[in-house]
């Protein structure tokens, strides 16, 4: 991350922790002005111009959204227009994110967005025709958007829907496996914790996981979400992967070691 976004990103963030709870309402306003602004040349141009003028900026912000987002939301949106972002990509991953923590806040204490998002990168990852129609770029808006309420209606929480929602509509150019493993890391950094996806041939029993969940967080300083992937092909062990750090302790990998040891 550049110097400049790394600064407006943490005032942005700095502005949303100020104001403590935020509604649902806030965090879809954010994104519904990220895909505004993402489809607008001139206006994605005009507010991410390192050398215009910031109060001008803000001036665009309030004419173009005052009437269209909730106060808090336009409160944040002119602070991301009052920043100075290292490029126009930056400034609309800068509202997305605010977006993406604003609606992690307005979660009841019970609903785990992570958990949920994993789930659906589950079912789409497993059904090629799901992931070619929440992908195409010839689709049409309407339809993906259709699409993912009737894929997650009465199965997921209005959080996990309108994060999806919003991904399929304002891509960037990203899989929608990214988006929705990035999507996932920004909501749990917002709990502050971190995502381990561990991978095992079978279930692992409670207490196996509490002492796993103990002993990563010893390690990163930090709780412990985790994602569980069955995969029998890992023979036995497991192996887990946070963010780029992986740690494989599975008795396939070994023996795949071993190997290429004896080969050598």
């Amino acid at each position: 991350m550049r110097s400049a976004t790394r600064e407006a990103l943490s005032t942005a963030r700095a502005e949303l922790a100020a104001m403590g709870a935020v509604d649902l309402a806030t965090g879809e306003n954010l994104f519904e002005a990220a895909r505004a602004i993402g489809n607008s040349f001139q206006l994605l141009g005009a507010l991410s111009d390192p050398v215009a003028d910031s109060s001008a900026k803000v001036a665009l912000v309030d004419a173009v959204f005052t009437k269209a987002v909730t106060p808090n939301a336009l409160r944040l949106l002119e602070t991301v227009a009052g920043g100075r972002w290292s490029g126009s990509d930056d400034l609309l991953s800068g509202i997305e994110d605010l977006g993406l923590r604003s609606v992690a806040i307005s979660a009841p204490a019970n609903t785990r967005i992570e958990a949920e998002l994993f789930t659906v990168q589950a079912i789409v990852s497993s059904d090629d025709g799901l992931e070619l129609a929440l992908s195409d770029k010839l689709g049409r808006s309407e339809a993906k958007a259709g699409l993912v309420e009737s894929l997650l209606d009465g199965k997921a929480s209005a959080q996990t829907v309108a994060i999806v929602r919003h991904l399929v509509l304002l891509p960037r150019g990203r899989r929608i496996g990214e988006m929705l493993d990035y999507a996932a890391s920004v909501v749990a950094d917002q709990a502050d914790t971190i995502i381990a996806t561990v991978t095992s041939a079978g279930p692992i029993d409670a207490p196996r996981l509490d002492r796993l969940k103990a002993g990563l967080a010893r390690r990163y300083g930090r709780d412990i979400t985790v994602n569980q992937v069955i995969d029998p092909s890992v023979v036995g062990g497991l192996r887990v992967q946070i963010g780029d750090d992986v740690i494989d302790g599975s008795v396939a990998t070994r023996l795949h070691d071993l190997k290429l040891q004896l080969a050598g």
